[in-house]
């Protein structure tokens, strides 16, 4: 039985000057491939989707916080008073601790991003900075982790004036019909409990005009100067573009606690989860389930494990109009 999300709440203007924004992005260039948080084809298809196939696409990210600024500027949006108010009243909580900032700039990609996903999520003693997030998506997808689950609110602000390359999300869970947030999105964020809501880009771009192709890894996204953007790798420029042409999204997220006692119990690290007792309980349950399976001398590296738990537990979209 899924625990559905909490309904998002919406912020119509992020910034009194939304051109920050694009100064943080020129300033903190080059961007590098959001794939590579994935060390294998299991671990995306485990984060992504039942048969996705990861693509190198132009979709590239910028870490700017993780518990505190990583560059300049970036303390802006982390403390941005307007996104920890209204973490607090999606969770109805008034400890909010803010914890990330990144950025996703996208191009090009004329088609729908999957079939919709849930972000990484964290529990108390597993977390994306020792663990894969392969793993941490399966805890979250088979809700065998609800007690020792972290709360987390997440806004996405966009600063793109395209008529594409909206957002798709299921804030009434993924067998209902999902909403579109589109069109006039400059300066808008949408506030939501996006480790349990799905979500999905919308496409950017017409299909006509194809898909980058052979990027690799090490393809970057780099400021020229002025207006201009390339797309290269090594010294080989595969792409010159503008500004107006790159989907800007900002993503924040924090922790939400609901007393001071639960956050001192995370803080302390007190009933923390054992990676080995993570993979026990999901041993027991594939027994309860009547799924054949084997342990594994290494769980989080053994791929045939990891396709596994994604065909038990991933539950994606079944409705997209």
């Amino acid at each position: 039985m899924l625990v559905e999300s909490l309904p998002p709440i919406f912020i119509d203007e992020v910034f009194d000057d939304p051109e920050f924004v694009r100064r943080l992005i020129e300033r903190h260039s080059p961007y590098l491939p959001v794939q590579r948080y994935f060390a294998t084809e299991a671990e995306f298809r485990a984060s992504s989707g039942k048969g996705q196939t990861m693509l190198i696409a132009p979709n590239f990210r910028g870490e700017w916080a993780y518990d505190k600024p990583l560059v300049d500027g970036a303390e802006v949006l982390l403390d941005h008073p307007g996104f920890a108010a209204a973490a607090g009243k999606l969770f109805d909580c008034e400890l909010v601790r803010p914890q990330i900032v990144y950025t996703n700039i996208t191009w090009q990609l004329p088609f729908d991003q999957g079939g919709g996903h849930t972000d990484v999520p964290a529990f108390r003693g597993i977390e994306r900075t020792e663990y894969p997030i392969w793993i941490l998506q399966m805890m979250g997808h088979s809700r065998l982790f609800e007690e020792e689950r972290i709360r987390i609110a997440t806004a996405v602000a966009w600063f793109y004036r395209g008529a594409d390359g909206g957002f798709t999300y299921w804030p009434d869970g993924p067998d209902q019909p999902p909403r579109i947030h589109e069109g006039n999105i400059f300066n808008t964020a949408i506030m939501g409990d996006n480790d349990r809501m799905y979500h999905r880009v919308r496409p950017v771009g017409a299909r006509e005009d194809g898909l980058l192709a052979g990027m690799t890894l090490d393809t970057r996204l780099e400021h020229v100067g002025e207006d201009e953007w390339m797309i290269a790798d090594g010294d080989a420029r595969r792409a010159t573009l503008r500004y107006a042409d790159l989907r800007i999204s900002v993503s924040w997220k924090a922790q939400v606690f609901r007393s001071e006692l639960e956050q001192q119990r995370y803080d302390d690290h007190t009933d923390d989860l054992e990676i080995d007792g993570v993979f026990e309980r999901f041993y027991a349950d594939l027994d309860r389930l009547g799924v054949p399976h084997q342990s594994s001398a290494d769980p989080l590296h053994d791929s045939e494990l990891i396709e596994l738990l994604a065909r038990t537990y991933v539950h994606e979209p079944t409705v997209f109009d």
